[in-house]
């Protein structure tokens, strides 16, 4: 069921005024080096990643922008199908993540440079349970491979960028196995497209769309990877 209008606004003042509490400032974009180990090129021509770093709306629009993306879904991962809505998940009490799954083509990008992206300005990975002025466990930071490469290239980055102290603090992120990924309601899908002017969007999210221009001019695309547009193509 979608949140009754009361319940969303009450939601955003409560974001905002945590935001003014803890300032955006600690997910400041940082640019990394390549991933050391990445994967192999082969024939496939789609591939999918799940990934969750805080609010979807963000993480979701950072990746439509993504050259080779051809679709990013809003969801949960981590828990089970019967509590995988909204207004449960942000209970905290389901192991769900606010998750998004991106379908990719590797000949045009590699699973090793969308965490390269995932790293440098979708999210803060040292902040645990928690992104910018949303906390608890289902705003971890996390990766949820889907093939043993997948795996080995998280883990190995993972490593790499700890190794290298690159951020203030070790990554929190966690690498969970075998999780199911749940598309999460109509309403929040393409949510930052379809609400340039929200307040949180505003905030949080429009910058780090900014950030992947600036930071990753080749990899950028203007327009973004909608998932009405892969329903339509369907």
């Amino acid at each position: 069921m979608r949140p009754s209008a009361v319940v969303i606004t009450a939601v955003l003042l409560v974001g905002i005024l945590a935001w003014r509490l803890h300032p955006a400032s600690a997910e400041a974009a940082r640019p990394l080096p390549l991933p050391m180990a990445d994967e192999v090129p082969s024939a496939a021509t789609s591939e999918v990643a799940v990934l969750a770093g805080g609010c979807f709306w963000g993480v979701q629009g950072v990746f439509q922008h993504v050259k080779g993306v051809a679709n990013a879904v809003s969801g949960y991962a981590g828990g089970s199908r019967s509590t995988a809505e909204y207004e449960t998940v942000s209970t905290g009490t389901t192991g769900h993540a606010e998750s998004v799954q991106i379908t990719f083509d590797p000949r045009q990008i590699s699973y090793g440079r969308l965490l390269q992206i995932f790293f440098s300005v979708a999210h803060d990975p040292t902040e645990l349970n928690r992104q910018g002025p949303d906390e608890g466990t289902q705003y971890r930071s996390a990766i949820f491979p889907s093939t043993a490469d997948q795996t080995r290239i998280a883990q190995a980055y993972i490593s790499q960028i700890n190794a290298a102290q690159l951020f203030r603090s070790a990554l929190v992120t966690r690498i969970e196995q075998k999780q199911t990924f749940y598309p999460a309601e109509d309403y929040h899908q393409d949510f930052l497209t379809l609400n340039p002017k929200y307040p949180y969007i505003v905030i949080n999210d429009l910058p780090k769309i900014d950030d992947l221009k600036r930071m990753f001019p080749d990899l950028y695309r203007a327009t973004p990877a909608l998932v009405s547009a892969a329903r339509s193509a369907r």
